[in-house]
């Protein structure tokens, strides 16, 4: 994890990271630095819809529900760690993954969001240590779909978890139920550089690799998937928890940048949310995002290719 410094004094000599300090009509002063929204052509892509009234659940370690750029943005969560409704992260991952998806934009705090309009209902499965069990992130999918979700990102690939809940369909049938339900489910393909085809041929989910800076697939990244798409998973700068935590013991700034096809997955997830609001249905959505993926160079390893959000829009409007 590369450390960010403090992005704003608010008082000499203290640091203080609320909303106050914000300004709508101000650029975010990390944009420069978010290379990916550029990649994908988000920000070309807000000028027709910024996913308004949109909710993401980002379902994961829970978020900093206090963060300056993710504090306004949320919908009410729940926690099936602690069996409560106050989701807090405890690991940092998702916070992470959160503001990639919808951090504020244009506040004059931070970083900017994929879908600035969207909204974020933190759900959370794992625990302070990045593992969760079966049952819990069943039950999490289940229950963001229950509760209203558009979209519902899944960044759980890391190491044997998703291999797990896969065994005997888990996860495929609570996917099932959430498209059911009417939510487009994103999934990160995983971090283990291997050619696999991690769900059934027939489940509705969106799987979604890594590309780098160069627009190839990242060394880490799972691919093989069936229809499977890219985006930029390689230094990702976002929000990080203001308190310590795994992902941020050294760093409370509040940002950092972290890589992995969890980074990448809310890239989509805030693609989905601007198809959303323009009306597409989740089969829609996910055909629209799949067809206008960018690959001129035909890498098997890209899936169909890097995510253009502009050209889905564009083609979603049509």
């Amino acid at each position: 994890m590369r450390i960010r410094t403090p992005f704003a004094l608010c008082l000499a000599g203290t640091l203080l990271l609320v909303t106050a300090c914000g300004d709508d009509s101000k650029p975010d002063p990390e944009r420069d630095d978010q290379w990916a929204l550029d990649a994908v052509g988000l920000p070309d892509a807000w000028t027709s819809s910024r996913g308004d009234d949109t909710v993401i659940a980002v379902v994961d370690t829970g978020a900093d529900l206090d963060h300056p750029d993710l504090e306004g943005r949320f919908v009410d969560g729940h926690d099936f760690v602690d069996n409560d409704d106050e989701p807090k992260d405890m690991n940092g991952h998702g916070t992470h993954v959160s503001g990639i998806a919808a951090a504020h934009t244009d506040n004059g705090i931070g970083i900017a969001g994929g879908a600035p309009g969207a909204k974020i209902m933190p759900v959370r499965v794992l625990g302070a240590d990045g593992s969760g069990s079966n049952a819990n992130i069943t039950k999490g999918i289940v229950w963001a779909a229950d509760h209203g979700a558009d979209v519902i990102n899944l960044s759980l690939g890391e190491g044997p978890l998703m291999s797990n809940l896969l065994q005997g369909g888990i996860l495929n049938r609570a996917i099932q139920h959430a498209h059911d339900k009417g939510a487009v489910v994103v999934a990160a393909a995983g971090n283990d550089g291997k050619d696999t085809q991690p769900y059934k041929v027939d489940t509705p989910v969106l799987v979604v690799g890594a590309s780098d800076q160069d627009g190839k697939a990242a060394s880490f990244s799972n691919f093989g998937a069936e229809q499977a798409v890219s985006a930029p998973g390689v230094d990702i700068l976002s929000t990080l928890p203001t308190y310590r935590t795994k992902e941020s013991l050294k760093n409370t700034s509040g940002y950092g940048e972290l890589s992995g096809t969890s980074m990448a997955s809310p890239y989509v997830s805030a693609l989905a949310a601007l198809l959303h609001h323009g009306g597409s249905k989740p089969d829609d959505i996910m055909a629209t995002i799949r067809d206008t993926a960018s690959n001129p160079g035909r890498s098997s390893k890209l899936g169909l290719g890097v995510v253009d959000a502009e050209a889905a829009v564009k083609k979603g409007k049509a």
